[in-house]
């Protein structure tokens, strides 16, 4: 037989199983795709698994630098958008010595069990909960935004024990509140 033959042959062969050729590979895609996914699967359920007999709901310990850093991030993430809109702006017609002073007052019924009356949470409750109620005088509280500290303090802090104090006092009680939280950062570490 001739080259030439033999390649007609084979070439109405390929044309009869073209169709043939393009469901193999469409299976075989197919079932690269479904291997992908167990596999993908295989992998989330090992992490879960792993998270579910490494992860302790205890709050006598500390927890851990990785859900510290987490928890942390997201918490600043979700308050930082939370308080981009529907904030009041504080009350223009009150000196902030004034509005301290009713912020302390507040304070001290409200946040102090927790926060400690420094606001360096040093009160058994503050102490004892998780996550640890927050130093008011820490960089890291004080680098919130006073719309940020706004919102915190009216809508509270789910799964944590920050509550929401938007159903008790009232918009200017709670600018007080923040204009308290922001003149403890400026206070000495002595307690002065």
């Amino acid at each position: 037989m001739s080259p030439s033959i033999v390649l007609q042959e084979l070439q109405v062969e390929r044309k009869r199983a073209g169709p043939a050729l393009i469901s193999l590979r469409g299976d075989h895609a197919s079932a690269y795709r479904l291997w992908v996914v167990v596999v993908l699967a295989v992998i989330a359920i090992s992490l879960v698994a792993v998270f579910l007999t490494r992860f302790r709901l205890s709050a006598i310990e500390a927890p851990g630098r990785l859900e510290t850093s987490v928890a942390n991030r997201g918490k600043r993430f979700f308050i930082e958008r939370a308080s981009r809109q529907g904030i009041p702006p504080p009350p223009k017609d009150k000196d902030r010595k004034s509005s301290i002073a009713q912020g302390d007052m507040l304070y001290g019924i409200d946040c102090s069990m927790c926060h400690g009356r420094d606001g360096r949470a040093t009160t058994d409750m503050g102490r004892w909960m998780y996550p640890r109620a927050v130093d008011l005088t820490s960089a890291e509280a004080q680098s919130y935004s006073d719309r940020e500290l706004f919102w915190t303090i009216k809508n509270g802090i789910r799964f944590s024990g920050m509550p929401a104090f938007g159903k008790v006092e009232s918009d200017e009680n709670i600018w007080n509140l923040v204009n308290f939280v922001r003149s403890l950062g400026a206070k000495p570490k002595n307690g002065g």
